[in-house]
């Protein structure tokens, strides 16, 4: 299975991909952009949710083959960690946002052995600062991080030097300009809207897409 068409599509059919060029959706970053993606909604629609878990069993399988431990993001990386986890007969845990406030004041979740090879399971890629957060809190404990599993990214210029300067590598089941592409093939945007989508991901500071 071509795993970066087939969840393009699943996305697109299950409506987790929102395209709004002409309202933009406001990230957290304080970036506007012409498309969000909603992958919590994957978990709802069991096809979707077969796609995306045997294809993220599949890339840490592949890319991963040393992986003894899934750790997933808080919160959405979370049950797509102990999904994948089961297939593949791996513990997991999770990194919560912040420490726990009461307890043991934890921030990591689960078992994690110093040394132990880490794969890190995430739902999407933007500009990447929230995952490399992840990544040091656990090679903080002594994890050794091999990399992330997940299922979207932007594709962004931002993110991969981020990534890059992190010693992070990143293997996600679809991208950005994998739905785009999709999503015209399919009707879903109209192929004029292409060029303007493709620029908010080459320079999402740059937000004179909003007006082409």
């Amino acid at each position: 299975m071509d795993y970066k068409i087939e969840t393009a599509k699943q996305l697109l059919r299950i409506g987790a991909v929102f395209f709004r060029p002409e309202q933009p959706f406001i990230w957290a970053s304080g970036i506007k952009s012409p498309v969000y993606c909603d992958n919590r909604l994957t978990l709802s629609d069991v096809e979707a949710r077969g796609v995306v878990e045997n294809g993220l069993a599949e890339t840490i399988r592949t890319c991963y083959p040393e992986a003894e431990v899934l750790m997933g993001t808080s919160t959405a990386g979370i049950p797509h960690a102990a999904i994948v986890g089961h297939m593949l007969g791996l513990p997991m845990g999770y990194v919560r946002a912040s420490a726990k406030e009461h307890g043991r004041g934890c921030r990591i979740e689960g078992r994690l052995i110093p040394g132990q090879k880490t794969v890190i399971v995430e739902d999407l890629i933007s500009t990447g600062g929230s995952v490399i957060e992840v990544a040091e809190v656990l090679r903080e404990a002594s994890a050794d991080v091999l990399g992330v599993a997940s299922i979207f990214t932007y594709n962004m210029k931002k993110s991969a030097e981020r990534l890059s300067a992190a010693a992070l590598k990143n293997h996600s089941l679809t991208d950005f300009d994998t739905v785009v592409s999709v999503a015209a093939g399919q009707g879903y945007i109209d192929r004029k809207d292409i060029a303007r989508l493709l620029a908010f991901r080459d320079n999402p500071a740059d937000e004179s897409w909003i007006k082409s």
